[in-house]
């Protein structure tokens, strides 16, 4: 499968250090769906997963709460 985000090296240019720094701007013209895959992918990469990745259930459980 391919993945959804690439690398596009043309894409950058050299910038002032002050327009480079607004990125607040650039987030805002995005819609909500393409910042939360942003955010889905940034996660990912961190993680070392994929959607596909399972649960471990040995790191995560559920405890019953007296009270």
């Amino acid at each position: 499968m391919e993945p959804k985000f690439r690398l596009d090296r043309a894409a950058f240019k050299a910038t002032a250090a002050k327009e480079a720094d607004d990125h607040v701007t650039e987030w805002k013209n995005k819609t909500y769906i393409e910042r939360l895959e942003a955010a889905w992918f940034l996660i990912n990469q961190i993680y070392g997963t994929t959607s596909k990745t399972k649960l471990d259930r040995t790191v995560f459980s559920i405890r019953k709460r007296n009270g």
